[in-house]
């Protein structure tokens, strides 16, 4: 009797985890921008936005709209790699000045986490993790993968608005972390 209880809850055991695995795989769907060299998963049910003068993408919520990911292609100068650019740190106090709170935004950018990362193709990455405060006291989540590829500078940037973070965490570390440049 223990060994078909042990083996029937064994099997739900089983099933349940075989389940958030799927549901994980499902809750995110790719994008692949052959042209520029690079690829990422993003949210199901978030739609790209077409913008001037800026990021190469977006996709956002369609519900919770300042959810959003973008990447954005930057030149540097050829030959140059991601190392020579500075530390995590180094690059992750760059990307928060000039980018997440530009002087004269009254926006705050403290960076949270920044470690470097070698992807499955080779390469290095810095995943940068920041706090973004405004000044009406809302807060966003920003995280980020940077890597440097053919003579340009890719940031991937995912952000939440903070209250929706522990929500959001998990997909939003994953989509980051799918972040590859060829």
């Amino acid at each position: 009797m223990w060994k078909r209880i042990s083996v029937t809850l064994f099997l739900v055991f089983s099933l349940c985890l075989t389940n958030i695995s799927t549901a994980d795989a499902a809750a995110l769907n790719s994008y692949i921008d052959s042209t520029d060299g690079y690829q990422f998963l993003y949210p199901t049910g978030w739609v790209e936005v077409k913008v001037g003068n800026g990021p190469d993408v977006v996709f956002h919520d369609i519900i919770e709209t300042t959810e959003n990911v973008s990447v954005v292609i930057s030149p540097v100068a050829s030959g140059k790699t991601l190392a020579e650019l500075g530390t995590p740190t180094e690059v992750g106090y760059k990307l928060g000045k000039n980018a997440l709170a530009p002087q004269g935004s009254n926006r705050i950018a403290e960076l949270v986490n920044a470690e470097q990362k070698i992807g499955e193709d080779g390469k290095t990455y810095y995943l940068l993790e920041f706090l973004v405060k405004f000044p009406n006291k809302r807060e966003r989540h920003n995280l980020a993968s940077v890597a440097v590829s053919r003579g340009k500078l890719f940031t991937f940037n995912a952000s939440v608005p903070e209250r929706r973070w522990n929500r959001m965490k998990r997909m939003i570390q994953d989509s980051v972390g799918s972040f590859r440049v060829d």
